[in-house]
């Protein structure tokens, strides 16, 4: 029996295949039938005229970390930004981060890695200790959007050997290798490593290709947040694709974008991008800058269609954001709060500290004290950096400046500004990062490959937690995918484009009956208007709501009804590994 009939629509399946027009039946939480003949109204059926819109499945968010914020009380006010631009599904525990296992060994360890980017306290507000708890609690409590999870390598190496800045021994391997089966038997897709961070960046390629084997078992997929996107792309790429490869299971990068490393000109290149940032608000000089990227992607390609299943995904921007103490060189972060703290506030240690950002070398594999990837400072210059969110009111007033400014109101170096504002904070500091003005046409041209690739998904990296200045691709990232990308530069038509953020990450994370419309299919369903699909953000006003996005259904559920979110509808599902 019909419950939703959504009539007259151009119906895009979300398998690349071409659009065709037809009536799209809902049956309670399944798609009971697509039929290109009219349906007729039956007793109750809700009906929908989707005439001159898109219907197509739900979008699949495929590099998210709403699950750090999907426990909390609040989840479905702050998480329906994602809901409202489109979003049904997204996959968490990126980067070797998430909420689970939270266990005792190395526990202060283990509460500076998280609350450092949280920003929240885990006391308190933690509940549960295994995968398993956590996902029980996932389920009583509700979610507003279907999620799956990966398990985070980042807490599963501290509970085997804490921050330890070396390489794992063979009983270390064992013991995460039965954490690791756990968050397994529990429903994880996967799991992820961030291997730019402590403690990921100090493990090695034979410990990835060692749990890969636990992977395997599962038919899970490994999810890598690379060694380094500088430089050496290449040979980060030949780590991810080696684990892959050798334990015959699918791996994906995840948010890729390349930085260069220009060594001792790299303040001239800077300067000089700098003026044509500063141009482009008139014209852009056109320069080929996604050649790294371009590469990337092209290979992925050619190893697809050799059967090796590896994918990517990019996010429509190019401000990055994190934790500022990514920034510093890995030793900083060693061992509990108290412990950073006492180094940040000592004058001969933050002298150490700056010494190895401005004369680190970033060499791979990144492992040594002054040669991690993520020197942004050296990269980028001091002015890069813009705090993202504080936590404390004193602070408050600086979100969305430069750091660089902030130093110069308050007659410091920059380096020395943001160690006074960590220690305010108890090292709960976010911030973005770009080379110039965020968001500009020049460096765009840097992520064109990703975007109009028909291998690579794209993604949000969400850290919607409540507090700071959010990103704008929280509010809007696919709709401005979809307006910008798609119908004003043509990059890619709207069967390909849909694709990539439906049945693309859908197949490849192998999620079940999801990301396509077809019967049987869970109805996570997307309406929208191709002609005024927009974002309505930006990067200096990133808290919106997109037009065109007319209706989203999850599981069957009516979330946005003529473009009005429905805050009391609460439909998504836990999504757990079927093996």
């Amino acid at each position: 029996m019909a419950d939703v009939i959504i009539k007259n629509g151009t119906v895009i399946t979300g398998s690349g295949k071409s659009a065709f027009k037809a009536d799209v039946v809902i049956d309670g939480e399944w798609i009971e039938s697509i039929e290109k003949a009219p349906v007729a109204a039956s007793n109750g059926a809700k009906i929908i005229d989707a005439r001159g819109k898109v219907v197509c499945p739900g979008i699949i968010d495929s590099h998210s970390h709403a699950d750090l914020t999907v426990h909390m009380p609040n989840q479905a006010e702050l998480l329906a930004p994602l809901v409202t631009q489109g979003i049904t599904t997204f996959i968490g525990g990126n980067c070797g981060m998430g909420m689970a296992p939270i266990t005792d060994r190395f526990y202060p360890e283990l509460q500076m890695y998280l609350e450092g980017f949280t920003a929240r306290p885990l006391d308190g507000n933690v509940t549960w200790r295994s995968m398993n708890g956590f996902m029980e609690h996932i389920e009583n409590n509700g979610a507003l959007l279907n999620m799956a999870l990966l398990a985070p390598h980042g807490l599963i190496r501290i509970d085997a050997m804490g921050m330890a800045p070396r390489v794992a021994t063979l009983d270390e391997k064992r013991r995460m290798d039965r954490t690791l089966e756990e968050c397994m038997d529990a429903g994880c897709i996967g799991m992820s490593t961030g291997l730019q961070y402590m403690p990921g960046l100090q493990s090695d390629t034979r410990e990835l290709i060692h749990l890969g084997k636990v992977i395997k078992k599962y038919d899970g997929i490994y999810v890598s947040h690379l060694r380094t996107y500088m430089n050496a792309l290449d040979k980060a790429v030949n780590e991810l694709v080696a684990v892959s490869r050798r334990n015959d299971i699918r791996g994906q990068i995840s948010h890729i974008f390349w930085v260069p490393d220009m060594g001792v000109i790299g303040p001239l290149v800077r300067f000089f991008a700098r003026r044509m940032i500063e141009l482009s608000h008139q014209f852009v000089l056109p320069l080929k800058m996604d050649t790294e990227i371009e590469k990337c992607a092209n290979r992925i390609g050619k190893l697809r269609r050799r059967g090796i299943q590896i994918g990517m995904d990019v996010m429509p921007t190019t401000t990055t954001f994190t934790h500022l103490l990514a920034y510093f060189p890995p030793w900083v972060i060693e061992g509990s709060k108290e412990a950073v703290a006492a180094r940040l506030l000592s004058k001969r240690v933050r002298r150490q500290m700056r010494r190895d950002i401005e004369f680190g070398q970033m060499v791979w594999p990144h492992t040594g004290r002054n040669s991690w990837s993520l020197n942004l400072f050296k990269l980028l210059g001091w002015e890069s950096t813009r705090i993202m969110s504080v936590v404390t009111e004193k602070n408050r007033k600086y979100e969305g400046m430069r750091i660089a400014d902030i130093a110069a109101e308050q007659g410091k170096h920059p380096f020395e500004a943001m160690c006074d504002m960590l220690v305010d904070e108890e090292g709960r500091i976010l911030v973005f990062s770009s080379l110039g003005e965020p968001e500009d046409r020049f460096t765009e041209q840097s992520i064109y490959a990703a975007l109009s690739s028909p291998d690579v998904s794209i993604s949000t990296d969400t850290i919607l937690m409540g507090m700071g200045k959010p990103s704008h691709l929280f509010y809007g990232a696919y709709p401005k995918f979809f307006s910008r990308y798609v119908r004003e530069m043509r990059m890619l038509n709207l069967e390909t484009a849909v694709h990539k953020v439906t049945g693309l990450p859908a197949s490849h994370f192998g999620l079940s009956k999801r990301g396509f419309i077809r019967p049987g299919y869970h109805a996570d369903v997307l309406i929208f208007d191709p002609e005024t699909i927009a974002p309505n953000v930006d990067f200096n006003n990133p808290i919106g709501h997109p037009s065109g996005i007319e209706h989203v259904f999850i599981n069957g559920r009516h979330v946005v009804d003529n473009g009005e979110f429905q805050k009391d509808v609460v439909a998504g599902q836990l999504i757990r590994n079927s093996a």
